[in-house]
């Protein structure tokens, strides 16, 4: 499976990232070391979207907190950047994508990243990942 995080990134042109406790959806709590993701700079903290693809170099769940009933797994990563976005695709790119049924690999993306805000790792589409390879 290939993912894509969406997540506060202080240095979009880094060697490495590290995501420490990241909330995970549509089955990215499966993320592990050897796993393809794309970084998505969260526009919720000033990013511009999609700056780079990486090779994930090490993937562990985080603990849950005591006392609570229900809650999103969490995953910290480390990322080794292997090629950085040549072009934009963020919030504002894939906005008008929203007939959720439609199979595009836009519309999975701005749903899974956009319809909630909040930062997450995800795992995405074989189609969704062609798409991404295409802005680098």
């Amino acid at each position: 499976m290939i993912f894509a995080i969406k997540a506060e990134v202080s240095e979009p042109l880094a060697q490495t990232f590290s995501f420490h406790d990241q909330k995970t959806m549509y089955h990215g709590k499966q993320i592990a070391p050897g796993d393809t993701i794309f970084i998505f700079a969260s526009e919720n903290e000033g990013g511009l979207g999609l700056i780079a693809r990486g090779v994930v170099t090490a993937a562990k769940a985080s603990a849950k907190k005591p006392g609570i009933a229900r809650q999103t797994p969490r995953v910290s990563i480390t990322v080794k950047r292997t090629a950085v976005a040549k072009q934009r695709l963020g919030r504002r790119e894939l906005k008008c994508f929203s007939d959720w049924n439609d199979g595009r690999p836009e519309t999975e993306l701005n749903f899974k990243f956009y319809r909630q805000a909040t930062n997450k790792i995800v795992g995405i589409s074989d189609q969704a990942a062609a798409f991404l390879h295409d802005f680098f």
